[in-house]
């Protein structure tokens, strides 16, 4: 007897549907939470991470080959931590909020079952995340993880997963794909029972998400440039860039790509750098190692993203001191010319020197063009003007000042909100251009009750008497009704005099249209006194005895 075919893809396919139909039925249950039964779930699952964070983040280090164990601990916990404690106090069920003079109710409604689909460069510390703000949310969460991450992301959600039970969560609430292929990440986005798509990876994935039918926040690459002001704090501005650009050996999407620094401060930038660990690269050198870093098709090569500066060094042949922490590549444009100048997932900066801060923005808005617009810059000054500049001018939704962009970006040493999901607007193809939270995977439904008429938009203000808010009401409607939609009255014969029209009561306002009828039909326009009449009116009843001030 034949053996039955295991076909991998439609495998994927087939356990896709299964679970984004199971984790709907559970997402039933978990709609009818209370806010207390939330946020105890929650609260264990964070809890859980936080106890594994160094295990995890060593079994991806050792899965994908990507990063550090001490820094993906990092991370990890930032997602178990920082994430956890912002979230914890939102509300997001019920009634949010209420406002009385408005009589509008705001209700939080779950968006269903949400597709995660989790890159390998921060496998643990997205799936901790995008588990804990789905959840938060009251929506079940179907996770797709990255072939090469497979095995760590498995066991994050496993980590989760027994203490989320135990304290109320439906099992399927809370699942990952163990079959992966791309055919079965891109079904688990458009099946029917999936509700809303929270995607991390590349351009292609990016646009899968947006392509999908489904509502999606797709985020994807970035390509930060760290400018330095002649005002900075040199130092301190070039330890944050070094840091940032090293940090997890770079696999971060809102790590520094490049510096751009004024040339008064150029010496100094390039001594810091240097006492920082970093090795400047001669001409020969950068073309050998854009050679290793950047593929023919001008993206990242996979086999150094998050490896350590030596290691690409020695694969390009190369010879730098054991201890340098980043190479850098001065480089004198931005484009398919100039490889090193895109997003490179490792420790490679590209190093630009401009005459001034003017310069300076032209150069940080051609390599946000080159793959980076919409994601984050950076910017290191102490002239504030300058700063705000920057913000008011450049393409991006994240101005990180005075910090490394790399976590400031994510919220770790700035006030944003913490995620490590950070969209980047319209500007790149994305719906939002915020730190991805909870409140993203909530619908507001509104509940609206009627207002009085004075209380309604366009009611008239403060100390106008409400009878003539009534009669420029009526006005309005007079004129919407009749002089837009009826056809003017036909003139009465010249041998004929016009008949008398019936008097009319006296009004407060006037417009032109009323005194051109007033002179057709042959008839006066009487007006109480102080009563409004436009000067285009006044022009056109001026010598025609057609306005008649109330006795």
């Amino acid at each position: 007897m034949a053996s039955p075919v295991r076909d991998k893809d439609l495998l994927s396919i087939q356990q896709a549907r299964a679970l984004a139909a199971a984790a709907r039925e559970a997402q039933k249950t978990v709609k009818e939470f209370s806010q207390e039964q939330v946020d105890r779930i929650v609260e264990a699952m964070a809890a859980a991470a936080r106890t594994e964070a160094e295990r995890l983040a060593r079994l991806a280090h050792e899965e994908t080959g990507f990063g550090n164990t001490k820094d993906k601990t990092l991370k990890n916990l930032f997602s178990a931590v920082d994430v956890y404690e912002y979230i914890r106090p939102l509300r997001t069920v019920g009634i949010l909020r209420e406002d009385k003079e408005r009589r509008v109710v705001e209700i939080a409604e779950p968006m269903g079952v949400v597709a995660a689909v989790i890159p390998s460069t921060n496998p643990t510390s997205t799936a901790i995340f995008k588990a804990l703000v789905s959840i938060k949310a009251r929506n079940a969460v179907v996770m797709s993880p990255h072939p090469s991450a497979r095995n760590c992301i498995l066991e994050t959600v496993r980590v989760m997963q027994g203490p989320a039970i135990a304290a109320g969560l439906p099992r399927d609430a809370l699942v990952c794909m163990t079959e992966v292929s791309l055919e079965g990440t891109q079904e688990l986005m458009r099946c029917r029972d999936t509700g809303v798509i929270l995607a991390t990876g590349g351009i292609g994935l990016v646009r899968a998400a947006y392509s999908s039918g489904k509502p999606a926040y797709g985020v994807g690459p970035g390509n930060v440039p760290a400018y330095i002001h002649q005002s900075a704090d040199v130092p301190k501005a070039v330890r944050d860039v070094m840091n940032g650009k090293t940090f997890d050996y770079g696999t971060l999407c809102s790590s520094e790509q490049s510096v751009v620094c004024d040339e008064a401060i150029k010496d100094q930038v390039i001594a810091e750098a240097k006492t920082n660990g970093g090795y400047f690269l001669s001409e020969g050198e950068s073309a050998a190692v854009a050679r290793v870093v950047v593929t023919p098709q001008r993206l990242a090569n996979p086999e150094i993203v998050g490896k350590p500066a030596p290691y690409i060094a020695e694969k390009a042949g190369v010879k730098v001191p054991p201890d340098t922490r980043a190479l850098i590549a001065p480089l004198l444009g931005v484009g398919r010319d100039f490889p090193l100048s895109i997003e490179k997932l490792s420790p490679v900066l590209a190093f630009y020197v401009v005459k001034d801060w003017h310069e300076g923005c032209e150069r940080v808005l051609q390599l946000l063009r080159y793959g980076g617009t919409g994601h984050t810059m950076a910017i290191h000054s102490r002239d504030d003007a300058v700063i705000r500049e920057f913000a008011l001018k450049k393409p991006v939704f994240r101005i990180v000042a005075n910090s490394q962009s790399s976590m400031g970006a994510t919220g770790y040493t700035t006030g944003l909100a913490p995620s490590m999901s950070l969209g980047c607007g319209a500007y790149a193809g994305n719906i939002t251009s915020d730190n991805i939270t909870p409140l993203h995977l909530i619908n507001i439904k509104r509940l609206a009750y009627e207002l009085p008429r004075d209380r309604r938009p366009g009611a008239a203000p403060a100390g106008v008497p409400a009878d003539l808010s009534t009669r420029v009401a009526a006005f309005v409607a007079e004129r919407v009704g009749s002089a837009t939609l009826a056809a003017p009255p036909a003139p009465a014969p010249a041998a004929q005099a016009a008949p008398a029209a019936p008097a009319r009561p006296a009004v407060d306002f006037v417009a032109e249209d009323d005194v051109r009828r007033a002179i057709r039909e042959g008839r006066t326009i009487t007006i109480r006194r102080g009563a409004i009449v436009t000067p285009a009116a006044r022009d056109l009843a001026d010598g025609k005895n057609v306005l008649i001030e109330e006795r």
